[in-house]
């Protein structure tokens, strides 16, 4: 076995001046993020990279690096976000390819920004949307999975793939009865959907979203009030579907109608139902596995893709849970 080698250091010289300046970032904090999560020490000189630090560390750095500029060099403009997604997927595979990843355009938001997949599992994700009619997104929150699947309803709404985006979830949680809430029907709803208002508001301007809702265009609803409708050439969004029981699970699957598309997006680690109530998330997956046409796609604490501090909260609660 060759000696472990504590002490290597390595060179990354890159050709183009302006590119190299986008990859450093400003006052070299791009370096300084790939540092601190490979654990090497990076300095620059002109357009090289110097790394210095445990063999494996440094070919890792070297191969974040490579790749960045790899992106960069394709007209992706490269985030401080991305050099922490960057680090995180080539450290559990060095083998992927960013740009499989990163360059596979979702949508580009009013504010000219692309959304775009930023992991291996997101890749399969949009994937799974593109080609099958029900796709189910399963696991923890940051992953974004309903983030996801909203920029695809927004992006096949503009191509005119389909003619309206329904967007629902549960609206009752942890037990509580909308009764006993204070105000009209919207008014006790409204907290309960609004995560999916701020996802469609991210993508495009409050006057566009409120128009296209006035009209119907885009409809937001609790999860009750899709009983009894028959939904064609929609987009649908069920988000939550672990608070969902297992007769409202099946009421929603059947209002799919023709050229339509669904995507349903929860925790089965999370439901906030009574003890005593099955999930309807949980039971679809174990009741419709195998059947063709539907795809699960599911994601792990690794897919987290929020403020990187949101992993390691997971991580101390997970700890916090086995320890008892």
């Amino acid at each position: 076995m060759a000696p472990y080698n504590k002490d290597v250091k390595t060179e990354v010289t890159f050709d183009e001046v302006s590119h190299t300046k986008a990859l450093f970032g400003a006052q070299n904090k791009n370096l300084k993020r790939i540092a601190e999560a490979v654990e090497v020490a990076i300095n620059a000189r002109g357009n090289t990279v110097f790394i210095r630090g445990d063999s494996i560390a440094a070919d890792l750095a070297a191969n974040i690096l490579n790749q960045l500029y790899g992106l960069i060099k394709e007209g992706y403009p490269v985030f401080a976000n991305d050099v922490d997604y960057a680090a995180n997927v080539l450290s559990r595979d060095s083998g992927i390819s960013l740009k499989d990843i990163f360059l596979d355009t979702v949508y580009i938001k009013s504010n000219k920004q692309t959304i775009t997949p930023k992991s291996p599992v997101q890749k399969e994700y949009i994937d799974a949307i593109r080609k099958f009619d029900i796709v189910f997104g399963v696991g923890p929150a940051g992953t974004g999975k309903t983030y996801l699947a909203m920029a695809m309803a927004v992006a096949a709404l503009a191509k005119k793939q389909v003619t309206r985006i329904v967007l629902t979830r549960p609206a009752v949680e942890a037990g509580e009865a909308l009764g006993f809430l204070p105000g009209d029907l919207a008014e006790k709803v409204n907290p309960y959907l609004r995560p999916l208002y701020d996802a469609l508001h991210d993508m495009m301007n409050f006057e566009r979203a409120a128009g296209l809702m006035e009209h119907d265009v885009i409809e937001v609803a609790p999860l009750a009030f899709m009983r009894g409708r028959t939904l064609n050439d929609s987009f649908i969004i069920l988000d939550e579907a672990q608070n969902s029981t297992s007769e409202q699970m099946k009421m929603f699957l059947t209002r799919i109608g023709f050229s339509s598309k669904a995507v349903i997006t929860g925790d089965i680690t999370q439901s906030d139902l009574p003890r005593d109530r099955a999930s309807g998330l949980a039971d679809a997956m174990d009741i419709l596995a195998g059947i063709d046409g539907i795809a699960f796609v599911n994601f792990t604490k690794q897919d987290v893709v929020r403020h990187k501090l949101v992993q390691k909260i997971i991580n101390a609660y997970e700890t916090r849970t086995h320890e008892y």
